[in-house]
């Protein structure tokens, strides 16, 4: 990429991830944040003593809060961030079938080179702690696609709770058979196809990853995974480690998180999330670049 950013930058980018739009019923959020409830994490007398000095300034601007279904709600009504101008390439909203008996599924696809073929592509998922879509996500897309010189195709798959697992990966996995299929239109090469994502979107990615694997239909080059949220298990009724979840994104949140997407399956047997098989198998299949986070 052609933008270095420093650790500071990264952190102030990433920090509004998941703080997001649109409208959901507030009693199946309310449901969510009963399912979510468990014990507390230990205490940190000073927690700022975890954090990096370099991080400091840029943390403390942000105000402590604990995220509920209110505030769920209220961030799915906050208005994205527009795309960024010409000559910055300019997302182009699709919408293409869903898996069997679901709604459509919309995309939005930025190609820095439309004359160009045999470019790589990423299908991209947006972080949102599987619950909200990303305010800066055009902006992001945009950037991705310009400083890598791939298409970007960004899934709108459907959010928690109001569709539990695993409806989004049957979005994200149709979609990755749409760009496979579409491969001349869009001017990709289809044998250079990354799937990734940031948060939530970097779960969503891993599972895909995964699923693509075992179904054998549709190849995958590579994976990036960007502090993604792998582990269900970290989202049960198990306390966090102490030096974990006590800025941005707790403990509770993450609990928030996984039960919106599994009910009350998150850390059982039953939860079925593959991407927590990136902890129990080393089969190889894909290369990947992760950060792991929850």
């Amino acid at each position: 990429m052609s933008n270095q950013l420093t650790r500071r930058d990264f952190a102030i980018r990433t920090a509004s991830f998941g703080l997001a739009m649109g409208l959901a019923p507030a009693a199946t959020l309310a449901e969510a944040e009963q399912a979510s409830r468990s014990e507390p994490s230990p205490a940190i007398a000073d927690p700022y003593s975890l954090v990096d000095p370099e991080l400091l300034p840029t943390l403390k601007q942000f105000p402590a809060y604990e995220l509920s279904a209110e505030m769920v709600v209220k961030f799915r009504q906050l208005p994205g961030m527009p795309p960024l101008p010409a000559p910055a390439p300019q997302p182009v909203e699709r919408h293409i079938p869903g898996p069997p008996g679901a709604p459509e599924i919309r995309l939005w696809v930025v190609d820095p080179a439309p004359s160009e073929k045999g470019k790589p592509v990423l299908l991209h998922m947006h972080g949102g702690g599987f619950m909200m879509t990303n305010p800066m996500l055009m902006p992001q897309l945009q950037g991705i696609a310009t400083d890598c010189h791939c298409v970007v195709v960004s899934v709108d798959y459907r959010l928690a709770p109001e569709t539990h697992y695993p409806g989004s990966l049957e979005d994200n996995y149709a979609a990755l058979k749409w760009v496979h299929a579409h491969a001349a239109e869009l001017g990709i090469d289809r044998s250079r196809i990354a799937v990734g994502g940031e948060s939530a979107g970097g779960g969503h990615a891993a599972s895909l990853a995964i699923h693509a694997r075992d179904r054998n239909e549709v190849p995958i080059v590579f994976q990036l995974l960007i502090y993604p949220e792998l582990d269900d298990r970290t989202g049960s009724t198990r306390a966090a480690p102490p030096a974990i979840g006590h800025f941005m994104w707790t403990a509770s949140a993450n609990r928030l998180a996984w039960s919106s997407l599994l009910g009350s399956k998150q850390g059982t047997a039953d939860a079925g999330v593959a991407s927590r098989r990136v902890f129990q198998q080393a089969r190889p299949g894909c290369r990947q670049l992760p950060y792991r986070r929850g």
